[in-house]
């Protein structure tokens, strides 16, 4: 009898170890190129212009019916189990990309797909210390991180009609904002507080199934740039110094290439990808009229990915000649840029998918997804 039990016993840690070492999943690690990306069937565009939005405009001092006109190029966290999409939405008082207000609205799905938008926009041009740099243009095209901690970070671009600037932002609910202003403020004595400065990709890693900011030997990193990419660090995420090279210019880390899909610009798109093997980075190209590829539209924007080396993030690895991801659909041709726009700027890891949110002719929200283990 006390070797039956023995013997039992010895069966039973077996089986068990067996069921445990078989249901032990590795950790996944993405790899470049990120993707294949689809688009689902019938659920775009996600987000579309609401004329019954209303919102009173401190600025204005008055209600404005504030995403009226178009709501596109999203930025997107998760937060809470649900994907949390970060958009611009300009209302209708003027005509022509630019020269409307853009505030940036926040939305919600379990799904990825389904959404439910807020009634008011949660970052925009008011009476505080950045107005000066938000008004009257506003806020535009979010890119948005989360610290390990949960301390959300958003980027954008504040637009006072003469000098697109960098601005970032700090968040615990995604919805009470702290803005600190622009990010080169400070840096070599205010020497680019009032360049053009666009589209920041901050360096992130997937970690727990989650994205989240990741630090490069001890300082955050983050691409940027919209006619070509370059780099700047900063150790508290809010001041950040650019980097320079020998002639103490900016230095250019990728530039366009003639004959390609990104012969005209190169503008930084979600927060990048810290692997071992390199940090992948999803750019925005735009096909010179001239000197572009044929094969897409004149002036057209399409999605390109980039690697740079893990340890030293301003050398350039590989690089697609071909974009991942370009307009194709009837909405992504016939908005307010009708020469076509897939202007990719949020991407999450959610329930073991990659879902990349993008502008859709610079008038709608639209989403594509990746699933590293088979269809959508």
């Amino acid at each position: 009898m006390r070797y039956q039990m023995i013997k039992m016993f010895i069966t039973t840690v077996v089986v068990s170890l067996s069921i445990s070492c078989g249901n032990t999943e590795k950790n996944y690690v993405p790899s470049f190129p990120l993707g294949e990306f689809s688009r689902p069937a019938s659920v775009n565009p996600v987000i579309s212009p609401d004329s019954n939005s209303v919102f009173y405009c401190p600025m204005n001092k008055g209600d404005v019916r504030w995403e009226e006109s178009d709501a596109f190029n999203p930025a997107a966290v998760v937060k809470d189990g649900k994907i949390c999409v970060l958009y611009r939405a300009e209302d209708n008082s003027a005509t022509g990309i630019g020269k409307r207000v853009s505030r940036i609205a926040l939305a919600e799905s379990t799904d990825g797909f389904s959404m439910k938008r807020r009634s008011e926009p949660v970052l925009f041009p008011d009476n505080d210390n950045n107005a000066q740099y938000e008004w009257p243009g506003g806020c535009e095209d979010p890119r948005v991180a989360v610290t390990e901690d949960g301390l959300y970070t958003i980027f954008y671009t504040s637009w006072d009609r003469k000098v697109a600037r960098l601005c970032v932002a700090t968040s615990r609910d995604l919805i009470h904002w702290e803005k600190h202003g622009p990010i080169f403020a400070k840096a070599y004595e205010g020497r680019f507080l009032n360049i053009w400065s666009k589209a920041s990709s901050i360096v992130t890693t997937l970690k727990d199934n989650r994205l989240v900011i990741k630090k490069i030997n001890g300082e955050y990193f983050m691409y940027w740039g919209e006619h070509a990419i370059y780099g700047a660090t900063s150790d508290d995420l809010v001041n950040w110094t650019p980097l320079l090279d020998e002639n103490n210019e900016l230095k250019k880390l990728m530039t366009p290439r003639k004959g390609y899909f990104d012969s005209d610009l190169t503008e930084c798109g979600p927060p990048a990808i810290w692997t071992e093997n390199g940090i992948i980075l999803l750019y925005n190209g735009k096909n010179n009229a001239t000197a572009g590829d044929p094969n897409y539209a004149s002036n057209a924007y399409c999605a390109g990915q980039v690697l740079f080396d893990s340890n030293d993030p301003t050398k350039l690895i590989k690089r697609l000649d071909k974009p991942f991801l370009f307009p194709e659909e009837d909405f992504e041709k016939s908005g307010q840029y009708p020469a076509g726009t897939v202007f990719i700027e949020g991407l999450v890891y959610f329930q073991k998918k990659w879902f990349l949110y993008y502008g859709s002719a610079d008038s709608r929200v639209s989403v594509v997804v990746y699933n590293p283990s088979g269809t959508v």
